[in-house]
């Protein structure tokens, strides 16, 4: 017996909704599939990946006005020497810190907002 497709869109057609999910449910259990499966999966997917985002990177999009004191917070938040944490307040945008915890992260932004420079969490 040779495939035919077309006759198989036609009566697929033709069908009632009963009918077509009765025949998808013989087709789950004679193949042991699930239609239902992929679209479930992606769509908790999606949902735990918005929920469950807990390491930020804290990115220093602006120094502010107060150069000196960024220069100085980056040393106390990173540990960097001198000319490192000048390195990183002259050429914004630049991480200041990667994978960082939520807690973490929000401290950091905190204490450089304090001194007057702009901080993004991405």
């Amino acid at each position: 017996m040779a495939f035919d497709k077309d006759s198989i869109i036609a009566s697929l057609k033709e069908a009632s909704i009963s009918d077509l999910s009765d025949l998808v449910k013989a087709i789950e259990e004679e193949f042991d599939v699930s239609a239902a499966a992929p679209v479930a999966a992606a769509g908790a997917a999606g949902g735990d990946a918005a929920a469950a985002k807990d390491s930020y990177t804290v990115e220093l999009t602006e120094s502010g006005d107060q150069k000196v004191k960024a220069i100085k917070a980056i040393r106390d938040i990173t540990g960097l020497g001198l000319k490192d944490a000048k390195g990183l307040v002259d050429n914004v945008p630049s991480v200041v810190k990667e994978d960082a915890k939520e807690d973490e992260a929000n401290d950091i932004k905190a204490k450089l907002e304090e001194v007057g420079a702009v901080v993004t969490l991405k």
